[in-house]
């Protein structure tokens, strides 16, 4: 059985430590305290001044003194039996003086020692700030070591957190779908429990497996898993953890990490976010001695060096696999790489049915319709969706999630939170009704838009208002139709503010954005740009930064994209232009009834759109620019409805 965590296990001790040395420091200072006190002179006696002093001589009615050399002080008795102290002069009293006292009959003794702490103070002054630096020190170094071991090299002491089976709690039923990724994992985790039958026919298990996708897909969640289901200790650590700002802790951090795993063999060792130790050597400024290409180095060496590791499984995390080191991915290292991606929509009903698990739903509540309905979203969207609509419920003062809490969350997820305090004036939300409905007419006519699913001019976010679409069915691969109609959807926004309100105004702004990013995609990665061919110019993935990557394609090249996306955005905008000025009448229809009811289902922007006679647009090849400009009609022949007179 795998020992305790080892920071459990010593904490008490450290406890005690602590504690003996504040007491060991106490009692120093208490006895130092204590003999000064002891050797300072009585309070009882009456302080005179040197010439007071001297009058009383002459006066007859001092009978002895005692006179320090080194402070010139003096304390003496008068003949009633009085004590009293005085300062004189130093190194000695004047001759004068002296031959006053002689001649009044005044016994005098001489002494060097100093008055107060004395010799006990001056020992005191140099031992107890020693004794304090020495007790601080001893306290750091085992605060940072944690005991036990000496030295800086102890900075580099494991890092990780080690696990035992009663521990974590989290198994494969926990998480929700992925049962390809799960059979992936599980084999490793029958190699843990049972490596004999591995052995037996001669099979290998895979020394490391990485685990890639976006973020947010469960990627630690399945790692966790594998702590609940093997009967293996299970040592967790993230690649941050490697990096100080001291040179070698992060390789002796892993010399010490496969230490202990092996230590603890068979055993799983998990590494999250390890792109930060992965990195490409040699991609920053630094040379091979950076501290980080050591750390790589080091891990390089432990998972398929000279030392076997055998019964030790290397797990690790990251959304960023196309800037880790080759060395990492070669067989024998990570040799499989396991893709966690986005949820489909039968893992999303998986996914919310585990979140939903411990809430009060109603019976209105559709799980599979809400999975339908967030395309994209994964595993902790999901969840964080789950528990927006619960945390709806409550502001509602209602018992029971119903769907409409579903609805709400899934707008404030995906648009913010509302912004009821924000007041508009009638032309800027009449405005804003055209620029909407301008996207939704667009989205239902085009048969190749995903459809309308609502529209509203509520601002919510960054947004003034907003159209959402959603698609009848997972889309795995985007035709040229389809996006190209999505360009027509974007744009549609802006045609629709000139066409009603003879001016455009800066609330196409994200739409110009996206519309500009999908066509230079298109241009620059799809090869869907007719004058540079099926050519791909991209930057070789992702460069980092730091490589100072050149640009892979001449500026002649660079030209033509932008006049490719220049093109490819001004014929759909024409397209945007020549549909919505044929279908005016449904324009309209849809900008009223979203200035008087400010929210609109698809279903309604479906029947007030057929209603204004408008049919749904044929699967046809995408007009060009010049053909458009040729048919398209004179939308500033018609009168034309400024939107602050309708």
């Amino acid at each position: 059985m795998p020992a305790e965590p080892e920071s459990d296990v010593r904490r008490p001790a450290k406890a005690w430590i602590i504690l003996t040395w504040v007491l060991v420091v106490g009692a120093i200072v208490a006895f130092f305290v204590t003999l000064g006190l002891a050797s300072s002179p009585g309070t009882s006696a009456v302080d005179r001044s040197y010439s007071d002093f001297m009058a009383d001589v002459r006066a007859d009615r001092v009978q002895s003194i005692a006179v320090n050399s080194t402070t010139g002080s003096v304390s003496g008795v008068y003949r009633s039996g009085s004590k009293f102290t005085s300062r004189g002069p130093t190194p000695a009293l004047p001759e004068s003086d002296l031959a006053t006292l002689d001649a009044h009959g005044v016994a005098r003794q001489y002494s060097a020692a100093s008055d107060g702490w004395g010799w006990v103070g001056s020992v005191a002054a140099i031992a107890l700030p020693l004794i304090l630096i020495v007790a601080l020190f001893a306290w750091m170094s085992r605060r940072y070591t944690g005991g036990g071991a000496a030295g800086a090299a102890a900075f580099g002491r494991n890092p990780g957190h080690v696990y035992t089976t009663e521990r974590p709690s989290t198994t494969f039923a926990d998480v929700a779908g992925y049962d390809s990724v799960k059979d992936d994992i599980h084999e490793v985790v029958d190699f843990l429990r049972n490596p004999a039958a591995f052995q037996d026919v001669g099979a290998r298990i895979p020394k490391g497996v990485l685990l890639v996708g976006p973020p947010g897909t469960g990627k630690t969640l399945m790692a966790r898993a594998v702590a609940g289901e093997a009967g293996v200790a299970f040592i967790s650590v993230t690649g941050s953890h490697f990096m100080e700002m001291f040179v070698g802790v992060g390789a002796a951090r892993v010399r010490g990490l496969f230490e202990v795993a092996r230590q603890h063999a068979p055993s799983t060792v998990f590494v999250d976010e390890i792109d930060s130790i992965g990195r490409k050597r040699g991609s920053g400024v630094a040379t091979g001695h950076d501290e980080r290409d050591q750390t790589l180095n080091q891990l390089l060496a432990e998972m398929d060096g000279f030392e076997t590791t055998e019964g030790i499984v290397v797990m690790a995390a990251t959304n960023r696999p196309d800037i880790l080191d080759p060395a990492l991915l070669r067989a024998g290292r990570f040799d499989r790489q396991v893709v966690v991606p986005l949820p489909s929509a039968e893992e999303r009903i998986a996914i919310l049915q585990v979140h939903a698990r411990d809430k009060q739903l109603d019976s209105d509540v559709d799980l599979g319709l809400i999975a339908r309905g967030t395309p994209g979203m994964s595993g902790a969207d999901l969840a964080n969706l789950v528990n927006e609509a619960a945390l709806g419920a409550v502001r509602a003062g209602e018992r029971q999630i119903r769907a409409a809490h579903f609805d709400a969350a899934r707008d404030r997820v995906l648009m913010g939170l509302k912004r009821t305090s924000m007041a508009l004036s009638e032309q800027e939300k009449r405005t804003i009704a055209h620029h909407e409905a301008g996207h939704a007419v667009l989205a239902h006519l085009l048969a190749r838009a995903d459809p309308v699913h609502k529209v509203t001019i509520l601002p919510s976010g960054l947004s003034l208002g907003a159209t959402q679409q959603l698609p009848l069915s997972e889309r795995h691969l985007y035709e040229r139709g389809y996006l190209l109609d999505t360009l027509v959807v974007h744009l549609g926004g802006r045609v629709a503010e000139e066409l009603t309100c003879e001016d455009i105004s800066t609330g196409a702004a994200n739409d110009l954005s996206e519309a500009t990013h999908l066509a230079r995609q298109m241009v620059r990665l799809w090869g869907m740009s007719d004058r540079l061919g099926p050519t791909a110019w991209d930057a070789d993935g992702q460069a980092l930064a730091a490589d100072f990557a050149a640009r892979p394609y001449s500026d002649e090249t660079a030209h033509t994209i932008d006049t490719e996306v220049e093109r490819l955005l001004q014929e759909q905008q024409a397209r945007a232009r020549q549909i919505l000025g044929s279908h005016r009448g449904a324009l309209d229809a849809v900008a009223d009834a979203l200035v008087e009811h400010e929210t609109l289902s698809g279903d309604v922007v479906a029947r007030l759109v057929d209603n204004a006679g408008a049919d749904r647009l044929e699967l046809a090849r995408p007009v060009l620019l010049s053909s458009v400009r040729d048919t398209e009609f004179d939308v500033r022949e018609k009168r034309v409805m400024p939107c602050t007179s309708r």
